[in-house]
């Protein structure tokens, strides 16, 4: 038994994304034009996708976004610590040009798709592992005709779909990282087939054009 269809969606806007820093588990709420991200995103998933279950990432930014899709349909949102994003360690709340200016080694092995060795940095490999039992263990759960959505955080998706996919996370860069509330689409393999889950489509959002989407509501006017 397992879910047929599996959505993994990023979380909404914070003021932590709008000044790009890295945010990994600091527990960061979501900004004005993230909360609208969050209740456009919910209508546009809500009319694709109908979840049987709905588990979060139990960072405030993923529980604020599930919920607003959630209410759609009138179900709870499960908290999930295993869903959260990737550690950064030391480097949390740092701008790009912040990390590679304390730790320019680091930083070069790390924009190279390498593994740095810095203080609290999480592996692609460890944070897969996690991120795929977590997914698969919701999904057990449910039967072939039904949806699990999964709302977590970008890096923690881009390595499991990868692991998902039977990819290695270590190693496979091939996959481009999703905007806030946008998502990914996977549906389970046949019997025995590997890999046991399929990419249907990638990067799926409300249908604004990019510049919109990330300017807010204000931009419309």
């Amino acid at each position: 038994m397992t879910a047929g269809t599996i959505v993994l969606l990023r979380h909404a806007r914070t003021a932590y994304n709008a000044g790009l820093r890295l945010q990994g588990q600091i527990d960061i709420p979501l900004d004005e034009v993230g909360r609208w991200q969050a209740e456009q995103g919910a209508r546009a998933l809500a009319a694709s996708h109908k979840a049987s279950l709905v588990v979060a990432s139990d960072l405030q930014r993923a529980q604020d976004t599930a919920a607003a899709y959630a209410r759609h349909l009138d179900l709870e949102v499960v908290p999930d610590a295993g869903l959260r994003e990737r550690s950064f360690g030391d480097w949390e709340g740092l701008t790009d040009a912040e990390i590679a200016e304390r730790w320019p080694q680091e930083h070069a092995v790390w924009r190279s798709g390498g593994e740095p060795a810095a203080n609290g940095v999480e592996s692609k490999e460890v944070t897969a592992r996690r991120m795929e039992e977590a997914v698969l263990r919701h999904a057990a759960g449910l039967g072939q005709g039904e949806t699990l959505v999964v709302v977590s955080h970008g890096s923690a998706i881009t390595q499991a779909i990868t692991r998902l996919l039977g990819l290695d996370p270590a190693t496979w860069r091939g996959l481009h990282g999703l905007h806030n509330v946008h998502w990914s689409h996977l549906r389970a393999s046949g019997p025995g087939a590997s890999p046991a889950w399929r990419l249907v489509a990638h990067n799926v959002g409300a249908g604004y054009p990019l510049d919109t989407w990330q300017a807010g509501p204000e931009s419309r006017q």
